[in-house]
């Protein structure tokens, strides 16, 4: 049985392997420990930010698996690193020999999957943003004025610190906050004529008004912030509602959100994608050099040329051969006995 994708390896190119793969394991353990920044970074920016994403939206995942993957594959470079620079010295080669390739194994199980999970991850979940932010941040602008309803008290506090933070107004523009209330009832005089026309003249009795919080305010207008009887031309003459961002931030969260979490996940995924080539390049090379040194007992200066291969035999007899130890070949059919006739009687005795 012929080795898969066999490999001559003289003295020389088995030593320029063992010090490429260890230049290579160390440039695995730094991209992974790049994945590692990344994913806890954005893992970082999504803790305050959970609350504008639909309890349905699975982004969150993406950094969780990142992290784990990363995790592994540092742990594989380091391991690859120590085990090529130990393959250029004969005594220290030995205690490598019997945990090679167990190592090799959960590499390419363990660390492969978790890797190609989260790229698969970092390319199909960014697509989910756009419908989990729309849910999410229509359902806080909704809760802003529950600043006495328990679990979502907090709402008003984290819908200002966002608009202060990302520089944005409302879910798309700043009229979003015409249609919904967001000033709170304790806030509302009921003695107040205005107040009751507003509220009975909505089906839904809610008291809306062309207005917006003060965190919509830019602060580097020139002007005093307007806040209210904004859709109203002849309420403030300096207003020009064409020019918005001259008073009041003009994108809108979900924008700003989707362009500032889409750009987190593309740069994790373009590095998922280098330390996942790395790691490839890494376990083969690896692979070589432990199967081109069992040949030579483990001395990577011995006599002759060395043959690395990927595996000790072809696919095909190792898939008959696992299949047929797994008691699962077929039986051979039992011989068919002639059947039996009438006995025979013997000659009569004389």
């Amino acid at each position: 049985m012929a080795p898969v994708l066999p490999l001559v390896l003289p003295l020389q190119p088995r030593i320029r392997l063992a010090q490429g793969l260890w230049l290579l394991s160390w440039l695995l353990a730094l991209a992974s420990g790049f994945i590692i920044l990344c994913s806890g970074h954005l893992l970082v920016q999504l803790w305050p930010l959970r609350t504008f994403l639909a309890p349905s939206c699975a982004f969150p995942s993406l950094p969780q698996v990142a992290l784990a993957a990363g995790a592994v594959a540092l742990v594989t470079g380091l391991v690859s690193a120590g085990a090529s620079r130990a393959s250029l010295d004969a005594a220290r080669y030995p205690p490598w020999r019997e945990v090679l390739s167990p190592l090799l194994l959960a590499g390419a199980v363990v660390g492969g999957g978790l890797l190609l999970l989260a790229l698969g991850l970092a390319l199909g979940l960014p697509g989910s943003l756009d419908s989990g932010l729309e849910e999410g941040l229509g359902a806080a602008l909704t809760h802003y004025k529950d600043t006495e309803v328990p679990g979502h008290c907090h709402s008003k506090r984290l819908v200002d610190e966002l608009q202060l933070r990302h520089h944005c107004c409302g879910r798309h523009s700043y009229k979003d906050w015409f249609v919904v209330q967001w000033v709170s009832n304790r806030y509302l005089d009921p003695n107040d004529q205005d107040v009751t026309d507003r509220i009975q003249s909505n089906v839904e009795g809610l008291y809306l008004i062309d207005g917006v919080p003060f965190s919509c305010c830019n602060p580097h207008s020139p002007r005093p912030c307007l806040q209210n009887r904004l859709s109203d031309p002849h309420a403030h003459p300096i207003f020009d509602p064409r020019q918005p961002n001259l008073n009041l931030w003009a994108p809108g969260c979900h924008e700003v959100l989707l362009v500032y979490l889409q750009g987190l996940a593309s740069t994790l995924g373009g590095t998922l994608a280098v330390t996942s080539l790395l790691q490839a390049l890494v376990l083969l090379g690896l692979r070589y050099l432990q199967t081109a040194l069992e040949g030579l007992g483990g001395v990577i200066d011995g006599e002759g040329e060395a043959q690395g291969y990927l595996f000790p035999a072809g696919l095909k007899d190792m898939l008959k051969a696992a299949w047929q130890q797994g008691g699962v070949a077929p039986r051979p059919a039992p011989e068919e006995t002639p059947p039996e006739g009438p006995p025979q009687e013997g000659p009569p005795e004389t």
